[in-house]
């Protein structure tokens, strides 16, 4: 709306101008004619400030983000919260609250996420136990599994996988791939760390403990020299 208005505003004062200057008898077929020849040259002179224009005139339309969304790009250095969406510029607002200004027709070249329309919020951890616990680990998945199904916070509707995955150098590592219901940055992280510590108790009460990285040395033993008698 407000594009529209400053778009009209425009016109209706060009327009006004012009009627003008004919009723007080000056003869604006020139005018006309000399100002399309300028505006060729004009155009080719403000091409940036025209595709700067039309870039924002595209975020209008399109709504890839609004005032207030939380922004990023994988193309470029480009993350914060949407502040303002002007006819040159966007403004961005960086997490360390520094003001970012971003010409609009960046946005027709790159990509752009926008975090702040997603549905879902991911959990996605490797988790490992030592070699001697490799009997538990069938029961520690099971529970696991079980938990995240009865957790409140996580949303069994979507994608929710619990599997033991690969032999690492000091450990047996199972993953934990699920999704909570919240979007909130904040509220998430306290149901991930929620989630994580009732992973630590079922290993725990399995008799199993989360491995770290160790490293064992077998030295094999020679066979004692067999007595010479002299």
């Amino acid at each position: 709306m407000r594009a529209v208005a400053k778009l009209l505003r425009a016109s209706v004062l060009i327009t006004a101008i012009l009627i003008s200057m004919q009723l007080f008898g000056y003869s604006i077929s020139g005018l006309l004619a000399f100002g399309g020849i300028g505006g060729i040259a004009v155009g080719f002179a403000a091409k940036d400030l025209l595709a700067n224009f039309f870039g924002g005139l595209m975020i209008y339309l399109d709504r890839p983000f609004s005032v207030g969304d939380w922004v990023r790009s994988p193309d470029k250095e480009i993350e914060g919260t949407v502040e303002d969406v002007g006819w040159r510029l966007t403004r961005i607002r960086t997490f360390d609250k520094r003001p970012l200004y971003i010409p609009n027709a960046v946005f027709a070249n790159i990509s752009v996420e926008n975090p702040s329309r997603m549905t879902n919020r991911r959990i996605y951890e490797t988790v490992g136990i030592r070699y001697a616990d490799i009997a538990t680990m069938e029961s520690i998945i099971s529970e696991v599994t079980q938990m995240l199904i009865q957790h409140k916070e996580i949303d069994s509707e979507q994608t929710m996988i619990v599997n033991f995955n690969r032999f690492s150098a000091s450990s047996l590592d199972f993953f934990i791939y699920t999704f909570t219901k919240t979007t909130d940055w904040v509220k998430y992280h306290n149901i991930k760390q929620d989630v994580l510590l009732k992973v630590a108790k079922v290993i725990d009460t399995n008799g199993a403990e989360i491995a770290f990285k160790t490293s064992t040395i077998h030295i094999e033993k020679k066979p004692e020299a067999p007595l010479i008698k002299e």
